[in-house]
């Protein structure tokens, strides 16, 4: 379960101050997929970097019961200057998971060839978000943080991607964030909105959906 108490985070822009979450108390039910739904720049990815414990709020806190992944496909995980092998290796040692079994499992996944054992520094966007992807695979989460991910590379990797996280999705929950409606109705049994620094909850995520898709359209 995650639990958000009075959690407010807000950004000061210029002269201004953006209010991303403003006072919210909400309770995520445990081991349920949940679409993370709200407009371009409404603060999905800075809830996902808060529930991750990555961000700091202003005030309030946020609770999790369970192991909670990082932001997958946030290339901000990894240390640049060492290869993609050797960060997973580190972050084997932190989660106190086997490091060589973690390291073949992406290696195989994320299928970078020479570039595992090359330097971060050296990735494309799209190969850091491949080796994220792998590494959160790898190790089981109760909680899956996915940001757009499954998108990533070739219709090949792609397919082989949703067939692991539909894989991890039957013992795990999940907070997702993608601006693919049928993507979302595929993982997501239900839904959370994001708008002018309030949170909604919705069991039904065709509700979700359905309030999401008006908001836009005032917009």
């Amino acid at each position: 379960m995650i639990r958000f108490e009075r959690l407010t985070k807000s950004f000061r822009v210029r002269d201004t101050r953006k209010l991303v979450l403003d006072n919210q108390t909400l309770s995520l039910p445990e081991g349920v997929s949940v679409a993370l739904l709200g407009r371009n720049g409404a603060g999905k990815s800075t809830l996902l970097q808060l529930v991750a414990g990555s961000l700091r709020p202003d005030s309030g806190r946020v609770i999790r019961h369970g192991l909670v992944s990082w932001p997958v496909g946030f290339g901000g995980s990894f240390h640049r200057d060492l290869t993609g092998a050797e960060n997973i290796r580190f972050i084997a040692r932190i989660y106190g998971v086997d490091a060589g079994e973690l390291v073949d499992f992406v290696a195989d996944f994320a299928d970078l060839g020479k570039h595992f054992h090359m330097p971060v520094r050296s990735y494309s966007a799209g190969m850091r978000a491949r080796l994220t992807f792998g590494a959160s695979m790898g190790i089981r989460f109760d909680t899956y943080l996915v940001d757009e991910v499954t998108s990533v590379g070739d219709a090949a990797f792609r397919a082989k991607s949703r067939r692991v996280f539909v894989d991890r999705m039957r013992h795990a929950g999940a907070i997702l964030v993608s601006h693919e409606m049928g993507q979302v109705r595929d993982f997501c049994s239900a839904g959370l909105v994001l708008e002018g620094g309030r949170l909604r909850y919705f069991d039904d995520v065709e509700e979700a959906i359905e309030v999401h898709r008006r908001m836009l359209q005032r917009a």
